[in-house]
């Protein structure tokens, strides 16, 4: 075995060399998470402690809070696409280049500024947390994807007219049909952003649930117990949602994995 190739940029190793690297790391994150439970000022709880935190909110409601949400992320993530890929497929358009620009720069809004404006336009709590998270998403959704229509090869574009396609038959098959798979990509980029947005953005409505509720009303206690448990489920959902998203982009699109 030669370690030596583990520290060589662009080395190709073996799955075996990979899983022992993988290994190497998880055993040295316990160690860490164990050597940080001792001594008098303890960094992290204890494995024993945490384990109480996930029992105690799986008595508590823990998969309804998760599936609530879920429900929120799909309903905001649903919008957003919507919105994002309407403008986004504009920007060629010289015409409304300047809107798609617009809305690209706005990303730099704080949150405050966003949910400023639309408290006086909503209500509702819920519909609030969901507008809030339909604008954070595709503000930063659109600059991907303008980034991803950019970068489209100038071939690709002279190939489609040499065909004899017009000008909207060009946007249909190279942007449109031809990108499907990147556009994918964005949203599973983007929604890890969004799936962390929701411990902020689900304080708004405290009655209707989530795990943003769970960690604020856990940090409130100083259940540091909790804390981290909760922490691990947002984050094994979170890659569990990536999983599904990076696994349905292989499927229905195979030629991407060329």
């Amino acid at each position: 075995m030669n370690i030596k190739s583990w520290f060589r940029p662009f080395e190709k190793i073996s799955r075996r060399h990979a899983a022992l690297i993988s290994g190497f790391w998880l055993v040295l994150l316990i160690s860490f998470w164990f050597i940080g439970t001792s001594g008098a000022k303890k960094l992290f709880p204890p494995p024993a402690l945490v384990w109480q935190g996930f029992k105690d909110l799986y008595n508590e409601g823990l998969v309804v809070h998760i599936f609530s949400s879920l429900w929120l992320c799909l309903q905001a993530t649903t919008i957003s696409i919507v919105f994002s890929l309407f403008f986004a497929y504009l920007s060629p358009i010289p015409a409304f280049k300047p809107v798609v620009k617009m809305l690209s720069r706005m990303r730099y809004l704080p949150l405050t500024g966003i949910t400023f404006y639309l408290a006086m336009i909503v209500r509702d709590a819920r519909t609030m947390q969901i507008w809030v998270l339909v604008v954070f998403m595709s503000l930063y959704f659109i600059t991907s994807l303008m980034s991803v229509f950019k970068d489209i090869p100038q071939q690709e574009l002279d190939h489609a007219r040499s065909l004899q396609c017009s000008r909207w038959e060009v946007l249909w098959e190279v942007v449109i049909k031809g990108r499907l798979d990147y556009v994918i990509e964005v949203l599973r980029q983007n929604l890890a952003i969004t799936w962390m947005m929701l411990v902020t953005v689900e304080s708004i409505l405290v009655a209707a649930g989530g795990l943003g509720v769970l960690i604020k009303n856990s940090d409130k206690f100083m259940n540091h117990g909790r804390i981290v448990a909760l922490q691990i489920v947002i984050l094994l959902v979170g890659l569990g949602i990536d999983w599904f998203l990076d696994f349905s982009r292989r499927t229905l699109f195979r030629y991407s994995k060329l």
